[in-house]
Parts: C-alpha cells; structure tokens; sequence
C-alpha cells in the first residue's frame, strides 16, 4: 500500500523534509516513536537487531510507503530500526499535526488504514513463513512473492530480484550457507538463474507449483 502522490501535501504541510545518505541511520530501534515518516525518494530498510547482533529484514520501502506506524500509539518505542538503502528524502511529522487533516480527508485517512492493515498482514506472513515453511518453501515462497509484479523504484523487473544471498537469509532469518543450497537446487531445476548480485526467476508457476501450492 502506498500514499497517493496528491496525499503528499498533507504531509508536506505539517512536516518536515529530511535527507539521509546511503546506509545512514534514520532511526534505532527502542528509540522514541514520535514521529511518522514518507519516503519522497529513495528506499529505506526496515529491520529488527537481534542481541547477538544478527540482523533480520522485515521489509524495504520505496516512495509513497509510510514507516514509524508505532507513532500512532501514546508514549510507544521503535520495535524496528530503519537505514537509507540509497539517497533518501524523506517527510516526518507528529500524528497530532496530521488530524486536522484526517477529519478532513477521508482519502487520507482510508490510505492510513489500510497501510496499519497491508504491515499487520506482511507480518503475518513472515510469521508464517517462519514458522511453518522448511527452507526450501521459505525462499520459494520470498521469491515468488517478490517477482510477482515490476517496481521500478525497487528494481523489481521481469522477475529480476535484487538481492545477494546474505540479503535473503537476513530477510528470512536463515543461514547464508543454507539460502545458497537451496537457491543451487532451483537452478539445477531450471526455476532460477543466479547472477551477481540478483536472482532471476525463469519459471515462476513452477515454483509455485512445485514447492508452494500444497501449501495452500
């Protein structure tokens, strides 16, 4: 779910525009949550910082995406911490400021709605994933959901999927060793092709149907 552009006023007029660099910091996790945040330009990472020091990627936003939703409780604390992938703008603003606007725009405030619904259902997801899946459905199932349609803004083209092996072990809190047996195993099946840096998905259907449809 992303803000419509002609929503983006609302949250100009009562924020603030910030620019962060490629890797930088936007906010830690168990920080204060005062603030919600629009992603204007760029992308952003969104992930949780185990003890040991392990990372898990819960998602990564692009223009028009929301992020810092924990605002929206009273006296609640980031349970995430987000970084800029690339260059980012960004517009933060405090939820009291947006309420005028909320009573007003009836645009405004179904799009906020149905982000809060859009995370809580990508949530249940990785929970499913986590929980329920072997490895091999797990990173089945990753790929499959991320080349379902092009993005621009993420590079998500023609089943072209951006990411190393240590990126999807992160996102699916697996080891790297593992995600790249099993990726080795999809090319060997003809599902897959492993380039620098990216996965490309040949044969989408079929990995669904190999690994995923007696899931449903």
């Amino acid at each position: 779910m992303k803000i419509n552009e002609e929503l983006f006023d609302y949250f100009k007029q009562v924020g603030t525009i910030k620019h962060y660099q490629k890797n930088e910091i936007i906010y830690m996790q168990d920080d204060c949550a005062d603030e919600l945040c629009l992603v204007l330009k760029g992308r952003v990472r969104v992930y949780h910082i185990k003890k040991n020091g392990d990372e898990i990627n819960y998602d990564v936003l692009d223009k028009g995406r929301i992020f810092g939703e924990s605002s929206l409780y009273e006296n609640a604390y980031r349970p995430t911490t987000v970084s800029a992938i690339n260059d980012v703008e960004i517009i933060t603003c405090h939820l009291q400021d947006l309420y005028p606007y909320l009573s007003s725009s009836l645009d405004l405030t179904i799009s906020l709605l149905k982000m809060l619904n859009d995370n809580c259902n990508h949530l249940t997801q990785l929970l499913k994933w986590a929980q329920t899946y072997n490895r091999y459905e797990k990173v089945a199932a990753f790929l499959y959901d991320l080349s379902k349609d092009n993005n621009k803004e993420k590079n998500l083209l023609f089943g072209r999927i951006p990411y190393t092996h240590q990126e999807i072990a992160d996102s699916l809190a697996i080891s790297r060793v593992t995600v790249t047996k099993v990726l080795n195993q999809f090319k060997e099946e003809g599902l897959i092709d492993i380039q620098y840096g990216h996965i490309q998905v040949l044969e989408r259907q079929k990995l669904y149907n190999h690994y995923l449809a007696k899931l449903d």
